[in-house]
């Protein structure tokens, strides 16, 4: 009896420092940001990022918006431009080891500015987007050079609901119906010329 006493009287104590030693912290607390565009916009072109510095891809992502529509920062940081960079209106804001670009935006937003997350960059302009006609916003996220999916700072893509009797089942023998897409008018034609001769505006 007086050994498992011994033992208890050795064991407890050990226990309890164990159960108080405090967790190893992670090397990189996931960032929980807020999205650039409210309501909860479309994104309607994804993160591809090059396979190297000058390759193709696209180096963020597009989200749908409208024109005048108030821009947010994602992150809690610092703007470290406010301008117009190839004649569009582009923020970044400082986050220590990463940064966030915000394009095509008329900055409301001063150089050195610290702001919270959620705080108004500027307005939604078109001029510059990537998704003529339509307005959107292009959101990138970089770590030095390494460009990073934006998506990951608000969890990734947005919920879809479905229907509660889930999406129709496609046919095999369903034919295929193609039609050509609709010519757009005469005010794009000069950008589409531009577009041939391989200039990019």
């Amino acid at each position: 009896m007086s050994v498992r006493l011994a033992l208890l009287a050795v064991l407890v104590p050990v226990c309890l420092l164990a159960s108080a030693a405090p967790a190893p912290a992670s090397a990189e607390p996931d960032p929980v940001g807020v999205w650039p565009l409210m309501p909860v916009p479309e994104v309607v072109a994804d993160f591809d990022p090059p396979e190297d510095p000058y390759g193709a891809g696209h180096r963020g992502v597009d989200l749908a918006g409208a024109v005048g529509q108030p821009v947010r920062v994602a992150l809690a940081g610092t703007v470290t431009y406010a301008g117009r960079l190839a004649g569009r209106g582009v923020v970044v804001v400082s986050h220590g080891e990463t940064r966030t670009t915000y394009e095509p935006v008329a900055a409301s937003v001063k150089v050195g500015t610290t702001v919270s997350a959620g705080q108004r960059l500027g307005s939604l302009e078109l001029a510059g987007t990537h998704c003529l006609p339509r307005a959107c916003l292009h959101w990138g996220w970089l770590r030095g050079d390494l460009y990073l999916d934006p998506l990951d700072l608000v969890g990734g893509r947005p919920a879809r609901l479905l229907p509660l009797a889930g999406l129709p089942a496609a046919s095999p023998w369903a034919p295929i119906s193609w039609a050509p897409p609709p010519l757009p008018y005469a005010g794009w034609l000069p950008l589409l010329r531009l577009l041939r001769l391989g200039v990019d505006p």
